[in-house]
């Protein structure tokens, strides 16, 4: 036997394919040789750019003894979790059952039909603080498969019927969500904000994106908890978790104060606050969240994107093994650098001082105020930029992820049209055109590529959704057909694919015809990213407002009875379903639609007056009269740009001054 992970897709997998270990990828020939040597499965989950993955790898898989352990007792699996979604998700159920807490890297231990008896997370070298080595557990599990099999057995039957009993859909609940509910949604998030810090709970804090875009359609539509919305963004904006010399936000605080970030850079949470700093910056012309916006936007242009046009998945937490190398300072670097005088200004305008916030005298960068010479500040941080462009620098995850890809799609789009960026619109339109030329192959769409070659990972659910929001936002800001038809193509398949058929509205994570595990995966719930569900039910109202009569009625119903079935998740847990309260909130508006005619070479102040005054998730379209199912029938005005406004069924008289549109988008 030899390490097989060589040959991987996955920039994850292959960082381990120099360790000792026998690591294999999931599949068949794995699977069937433990049912042949009579083994159990040893299953390792992680991604690349985490931090305690390098650490148990540098430790156990890197050790030769460890190895030889691993090796003789069991057959070992490595896991992709960005690229095996449904992998990570059954296995961390079964984790969180068995132990009360999940996190990577994932360690399971599973019967060789795949049934998991024994999980847990990071397992240390050598046993410290309550926890047993990692070769203590190794000894532990062997021994008892070997020894009291019956014991093993009847554990992994328990776990896999309380994982199939949890796998349930949500029920549809006898709750209608009106404004007088979304308030009392929004009030509960509200009164868990850290009123003093930002932000919501306690540390380890995560940039809560879905939230702040749910909560500022809330804005839009009742006035209210703006406070709560720019405390947050300012704290996050201002603080270590964000770039201050590069831009782009890290993956989390592991402060309550936003000072000390975990230093993994990943695209979707850049591609999630970019939108919303940049509909904030739309709403209410924030200079902070237009410099934010813009900045996390030339992160992902500049840093981010790979040669083919798509959007690189992460880069490390760590830099040659170590955590933040590339990113803190010391006043004395600070100083050596820019000089005495330039150096003790910019120290102090990022709160660096002798003690250091990380570790020793170093610190991370804050900007908690503005400086009071912005020509200064530019001319410094430039310089300190390219200082530090010269350190060891994070390995960069080339993987280009479908689901996080339509979040940047969305994103740049969007961001786009509201800030008057056309390179960010340029940027994802070639994003778009890579994903629909990479990752659909024979009709079906794939999880992820590298280098320009397509995995064999299906896609999941989120990735189908996220993907055709992406190309809906293209559409709406482009115009062009190519767009929609592609977006509702992919609605098409998901629709056959992952609805559950005996509970309308209620939507599997894998396809009907994926590789089948113990149990079929589905997680309704928001969380680091929104659930497949709720960027569905997104999807599907937007599909119904641009799509042809009989087709718009399927969406529609469709996408009522799905988030009908948040309900209960609104009530019972809404820091949860910050993305279900999102597209609560653009609902409740109506939900609301623009259709802009225009004559041939007409003045586009109508277009860009509804970019600016629609709240957030209405759909706005502009071209000419009968060009798309939202503008049949709707013509110029005395050869005028006309704009129409409907709110669900009901429209309103077209309009033909911006003064007009805006009070109507107001009403």
């Amino acid at each position: 036997m030899v390490n097989r992970l060589g040959e991987s897709q996955s920039p994850y997998l292959r960082q381990h394919a120099d360790n000792p270990v026998h690591w294999q990828e999931w599949g068949e020939e794995a699977l069937s040789e433990a049912r042949e040597r009579d083994v159990p499965i040893l299953l390792s989950v992680g991604y690349a750019a985490c931090h305690w993955c390098h650490v148990m790898a540098h430790e156990s898989f890197e050790d030769a003894e460890t190895a030889e352990i691993m090796n003789r007792e069991f057959v070992c699996i490595k896991v992709d979790r960005e690229e095996r979604p449904d992998i990570d998700s059954v296995y961390m159920a079964a984790t969180m059952a068995m132990t009360g807490h999940g996190g990577w890297p994932m360690t399971c231990f599973l019967a060789p039909d795949g049934r998991p008896f024994y999980c847990g997370t990071y397992y240390p070298k050598r046993a410290r603080g309550g926890m047993p080595s990692f070769t203590q557990v190794l000894h532990a599990i062997a021994d008892t498969w070997r020894t009291r099999r019956a014991e093993v057995d009847q554990a992994a039957a328990s776990v896999q019927e309380a994982l199939q009993q949890n796998a349930g859909a949500l029920p549809s609940a006898d709750v209608e969500l009106t404004a007088g509910v979304l308030d009392k949604v929004a009030d509960a998030i509200v009164s868990d904000e850290d009123t003093e810090h930002g932000g919501f709970g306690g540390a380890p804090k995560f940039p809560p994106s879905a939230l702040l875009e749910g909560l500022l359609r809330h804005y839009e539509r009742s006035g209210r908890h703006l406070s709560t919305i720019e405390r947050t963004a300012s704290a996050m904006a201002r603080g270590g978790i964000y770039d201050q010399l590069g831009g782009g936000f890290a993956r989390y605080s592991v402060d309550a104060e936003w000072v000390v970030p975990h230093f993994e850079k990943m695209l979707y949470d850049n591609a999630l606050l970019l939108r919303f700093y940049a509909h904030l910056a739309r709403r209410t012309n924030s200079p902070l969240a237009v410099r934010v916006a813009e900045e996390t936007a030339e992160f992902l242009l500049s840093d981010l994107r790979t040669a083919e046009g798509g959007f690189a998945s992460a880069f490390d937490a760590d830099t040659e093994g170590v955590e933040g190398l590339t990113y803190v300072w010391t006043s004395q670097e600070i100083i050596d650098v820019l000089g005495l005088e330039d150096g003790l200004w910019a120290a102090a305008v990022f709160n660096v001082g002798s003690t250091g916030t990380f570790e020793g005298a170093q610190s991370v960068l804050q900007l908690l105020q503005d400086p009071d010479d912005p020509d200064r500040f530019a001319r410094v941080r430039a310089t300190l930029r390219e200082a530090r462009s010269r350190r060891p620098q994070p390995e960069r995850d080339d993987k280009v992820v479908t689901v996080w890809n339509g979040f940047a799609i969305s994103a740049l789009a969007e961001g786009g049209a509201a800030l008057g960026r056309r390179e960010w619109v340029a940027a994802a339109q070639q994003a778009a055109q890579h994903l629909l030329d990479v990752h659909i192959v024979d009709g079906r769409l794939r999880r992820a590529s590298l280098a320009g070659r397509v995995g064999q990972p299906a896609a999941a659910l989120d990735d189908h959704a996220a993907f055709a929001l992406g190309l809906l936002s293209l559409f709406q800001v482009t115009g062009e057909e190519s767009w929609r038809s592609a977006a509702l193509s992919l609605i098409d398949t998901a629709i056959a694919h992952f609805a559950d058929d005996e509970a309308t509205g209620a939507w599997f994570d894998t396809a009907d015809d994926a590789e089948e595990l113990i149990t079929r995966p589905r997680d309704p719930l928001d969380g680091a990213t929104p659930s497949g569900a709720s960027l569905l039910a997104d999807a599907l109202f937007t599909a119904a407002a641009v799509s042809e009569p009989d087709a718009s009625a399927r969406y529609a119903e469709l996408a009522s009875a799905t988030l009908q079935r948040a309900a209960i998740a609104l009530a019972r847990a809404p820091r949860s379903a910050g993305n279900w309260f999102a597209v609560a909130e653009a609902v409740a508006r109506g939900p609301l639609q623009v259709a802009i005619a225009l004559p041939e070479g007409g003045d586009e102040g109508l277009l860009r007056t509804a970019r600016s005054h629609a709240p957030g998730g209405a759909v706005v379209v502009a071209g000419a009269a009968d060009s798309t199912p939202l503008l049949a029938e709707r013509a110029p005005i005395d050869n005028k740009p006309a704009a129409y406004v409907c709110r669900g069924f009901v429209c309103d008289r077209p309009v033909v001054d911006e003064a007009a549109l805006v009070a109507a988008l107001s009403a």
